[in-house]
This record gives structure tokens, C-alpha cells and sequence, in this order.
């Protein structure tokens, strides 16, 4: 490939372009799967032309499952820098501004549906000391790789509009590249791009940060390229099967429930009312009473039914399928509905869960890497540079597992009182508590201690005559006292000013 420097911004929207759009048709499969929208498999072409609409299809959304189970798990909680005990409170306050704690569970279900979603930093222009993270889905970015560094070198954002009649067209795309950021809009559906403002912010790196579902280093050389990889990928086949399975079965269920009967040797003016009028066909199925004057012996005439279906061979399959899918996606047998006679124990429900624990663990790693770049962008945003302690920034997770309090609480003492080999704050970190009440608590810890050694914590917030009103000590000061000094660590009362603007106000004439 030819040095980037030497690449205009309309050849990077046509390269892009040209890669996002052979990965839509993939996207929107994947999307119909997990929607419970995809059409029915595995029927005669010939068969659903007889039947047309009269058959429904019965949807088990094995994808939804196993998309939710494990986004049940990721909660991010807050960001350490390194070097630090405690989250970053300036972090987390950014995070909760922008709404993240909603946004990233969307995020998480997009990159575990279509193997990827991204987050896009810039500045926010109502407020300048909090930058802007918005969450982006694959349908509408994507991005180039370096496949030296790992690194984004160049996004592109495409967004549409909607036309009078319920169509969509593109209508504006964004260029987002190492030093600069680049709008434009069109009126052809993207076919002719015009470019309508440019900020040349300088930042040196792109700053939209892709969230990836299973990487991998390659694929083979005849595989189209792709970033990440859907967790859907394995379930979709059985899916299918399930749905199909399921819909005959609900077709056997309509003649179970009304079995076949046949009639030999009678006219059809023998199928009347009392009042000797003549029946509809649904009439003379469903009646219960069959009564005619004809005989078997004198007439010749026979009635009587089919056997009727049996649906035991369709819920043999249904299980079998149900223990396929567990076995793939690592979900414990209870989780699709799926038990024998004998109930698990308690500790055999927690055996089968230790291998989707697992996997959300991979999937915090995986998802915590591209966390831990947008908490890199936005100190980069805000403090115009990526302070060294901020490289080593680490996302903090909800533990995935999921034993009971009781079960925690009782591993957690037992650690804490054989010799200490996990700290009090570790201690109550483990046990689900926040960082911030984990400072609620050990500042009361405090107060206690003082009380106990006599003292009184509330004399020493009264005001004096000879120093005027004396404000009480914040809680991290309690803890330890703190040199004041301009960081991006929690605690700090310096607020470096915005170093970097993406997108200036137009010039007014």
C-alpha cells in the first residue's frame, strides 16, 4: 500500500466504503437472528409456495439467549490508573456524564451479535470539561487497520436520511483521521461526496476505538476480511433447525388435537343437520356425533380416524438440539430450558456455569482493551496528552460469577481472617461494593476509631473566633493528604483547561 501521507481523504471514503458495504449483507443476517426476524429453513421451496401465509413460524430465539446471557455479565464498574488503588473518580464522573453505563451494554450487544461495535471521543461543545463518547454501531462505521500496529489509521461514520416516502439515502459522512476530522454531505446517496467543514485537531491518533468480539491475528487469504467474530457464528445452524422443528410441530399438533377421520361408502347429502340441511366441511370434521341411517352391514359404509400424531420424536429433538447448542456456546443446560428427572444440586447448577463464566471473562478482556483506549482518548481529549500513568489504565468488571452472597461472604471472611492474605479493601471490593463505598466506609471506620480513643471527629469541624469558619476535611483527605497538583487522578482539585477542539463554529460573514 502506498505511504498513508500520500492518500487523499476521497481515496480513504472509497476504500472504506467499498470494505464496509460487501459487510452489510453479514451485519444484517446476523441483526434478523438475534431480532427473531430470519425466515424459516430447512422447508421445501414447493411446500411453503402451497402453504404461503397459512403456516407461521415458530421462532426460538436460541441467539438472543446466548447474546444476553453473557451481556448479563459485563458491567464495567470504573477505570484504575496505574499506580492506583482506587478507580479514577474524574474517569467514572466522564462515564456517567455520557451515559455509558446504558450506551455500553448496547455496545456489548453489538459487538457480541455483529463481532464489532465502536466508540467515537470528541469534544462537547456544551460543556467543554467533559468530552463526548458516543457508541456507534457496525451498520453505520468502520475502520482501517494497520496490520502492523493494531491501530485504527482511518474511520468512516455514514449517516442517512430519510426520505418523504420511508426510503433512507446517505446524506452525511464522516472522515476521521489521525490529525484532522473531515464532514461532508451529499444528495446522491453517497454517490458524490462535498465536503462542508474540517477540523485539523492534531491529536496524532484517530479517535474512534473499536470494541471487538473475538479477535484474531488472520484468516485465511481466501476469507473476505473481517473484524471480529459474531457469537452467533456456531448457533445459527441449530437455530434454524429448532425453528423448523418447532413449526411442524405446532402443524402435528392441529391434527393431534383433531385427528384425521374418513367416511367410506356416504354421499355427501348424508353429512346434514337435524333440520336436514347440509354441513360445511369444518362442520362435519369437528362434529362430535356422527349419526347416519346407513349401516356397515346393510350399506357397506365404514367410519372412523387415523392415529393420531405423536409429538414425543419432535420434543426428543428439540432437547437434542438444546444440549448442541449448550455444548458451543458454553451455556448450562438449565439455561435453554433443558433438566433431567433429577434437579441438579446447587453445586452442580455452579459446576455447569463455570465454563460461561469463563468466556465472560475472555469477553472483559477482549471488550476491556477497547474500554481502556477510550479512557486514553478522552484524557487526550481533555488534557491535550495521555499522561503515563493513564497507559497503564486498567477497566474495571462486575465479578462474572455468580454465587450466592452467603457463599461470597463466607469465602471472602475466611480469606480475610487467615493472616490477612486479602485486605480489608480488597475484601469488600470482592464483595460487590463500589469504590466510592468503599470511602463511605472507611471514613466512617475512621470516625470510630477516633470515638474509640476518646476524641471527638465533630470538634474539630466547629468554627473558632480566631480562624473564622473551618471547612470540614474531604474524605480522600481523611484517608491521606495529597499534594495539589494538576493530574487526572481522583482527588485531584486542578482541572487542566480543554487542549483540543474537533470541530470549530463556522465563520459567520
Amino acid at each position: 500500500m502506498a505511504d498513508l501521507a500520500d492518500i487523499t481523504a476521497e481515496q480513504w471514503i472509497t476504500r472504506i466504503s467499498r470494505h464496509h458495504d460487501a459487510q452489510i449483507p453479514e451485519l444484517e443476517t446476523l441483526d434478523s437472528y438475534y431480532e427473531g426476524e430470519q425466515s424459516l429453513s430447512y422447508m421445501h421451496p414447493e411446500l411453503l409456495r402451497r402453504l404461503d401465509t397459512r403456516v407461521r413460524q415458530v421462532v426460538i430465539n436460541w441467539p438472543e439467549l446466548v447474546v444476553d446471557s453473557l451481556d448479563e455479565r459485563l458491567d464495567v464498574t470504573g477505570f484504575r490508573l496505574g499506580g492506583e488503588q482506587a478507580a479514577d473518580r474524574e474517569l467514572w464522573n466522564i462515564w456517567a456524564g455520557n451515559e455509558l453505563g446504558l450506551h455500553s451494554e448496547q455496545a456489548h450487544i453489538d459487538a457480541l451479535v455483529l463481532g464489532r461495535s465502536f466508540a467515537i471521543v470528541g469534544t462537547n461543545e456544551a460543556r467543554p470539561s467533559m468530552p463526548l463518547v458516543t457508541v456507534e454501531s457496525p451498520f453505520d462505521v468502520h475502520v482501517d487497520i494497520d496490520p502492523r500496529t493494531r491501530e485504527v489509521r482511518a474511520a468512516l461514520k455514514r449517516q442517512f436520511s430519510e426520505d418523504g416516502d420511508g426510503d433512507q439515502s446517505e446524506a452525511y459522512a464522516t472522515l476521521y483521521l489521525p490529525n484532522e476530522t473531515i464532514w461532508y454531505s451529499s444528495d446522491n446517496g453517497g454517490g458524490v461526496w462535498e465536503e462542508t467543514d474540517r477540523d485539523g485537531h492534531g491529536m496524532g491518533v484517530v479517535p474512534v476505538v473499536p470494541l471487538v468480539n473475538r479477535p484474531r491475528t488472520r484468516r485465511r487469504r481466501s476469507a473476505p476480511p473481517r473484524l471480529g467474530r459474531s457469537e452467533l457464528a456456531s448457533v445459527l445452524p441449530l437455530s434454524d433447525a429448532a425453528c423448523k422443528i418447532a413449526t411442524d410441530m405446532m402443524v402435528s399438533a392441529e391434527f393431534h388435537a383433531m385427528p384425521r377421520r374418513y367416511a367410506l361408502g356416504f354421499d355427501k347429502d348424508d353429512f346434514v343437520d337435524s333440520k336436514g340441511n347440509p354441513l360445511t366441511p369444518w362442520e362435519a370434521v369437528a362434529g362430535v356425533l356422527w349419526a347416519s341411517s346407513k349401516s356397515p352391514k346393510d350399506d357397506g359404509v365404514a367410519v372412523g380416524q387415523f392415529p393420531e400424531a405423536d409429538l414425543a420424536n419432535f420434543h426428543n429433538t428439540l432437547n437434542t438440539l438444546a444440549r448442541l447448542v449448550a455444548s458451543l456456546s458454553g451455556l448450562p443446560p438449565h439455561f435453554l430450558g433443558y433438566s433431567t428427572e433429577n434437579p441438579a444440586s446447587a453445586e452442580g447448577i455452579r459446576s455447569s456455569e463455570s465454563r460461561h463464566i469463563k468466556r465472560a471473562e475472555r469477553r472483559q478482556r477482549s471488550f476491556g482493551s477497547g474500554w481502556n483506549r477510550v479512557a486514553q482518548r478522552i484524557l487526550h481529549v481533555r488534557d491535550g496528552k495521555v499522561p503515563d500513568e493513564a497507559l497503564r489504565v486498567e477497566t474495571q468488571w462486575v465479578d462474572p460469577a455468580t454465587p450466592t452472597f452467603a457463599a461470597q461472604a463466607d469465602g471472602v471472611v475466611k480469606l480475610y481472617s487467615a493472616d490477612k492474605l486479602l485486605p480489608r479493601r480488597s475484601a469488600r471490593r470482592a464483595l460487590g461494593y463500589s469504590d466510592a463505598q468503599i470511602q463511605d466506609m472507611e471514613s466512617e471506620d475512621q470516625e470510630l476509631h477516633s470515638r474509640s480513643l476518646g476524641s471527638d471527629p465533630a470538634a474539630e469541624r466547629r468554627p473558632t473566633p480566631e480562624n473564622g469558619p473551618v471547612e470540614a476535611p474531604s474524605r480522600l483527605a481523611q484517608e491521606e493528604p495529597q499534594e495539589e497538583r494538576p493530574s487526572v487522578f481522583a482527588g485531584s482539585r486542578l482541572r487542566p483547561k480543554l487542549a483540543i477542539q474537533f470541530r470549530e463554529p463556522a465563520n459567520t460573514p
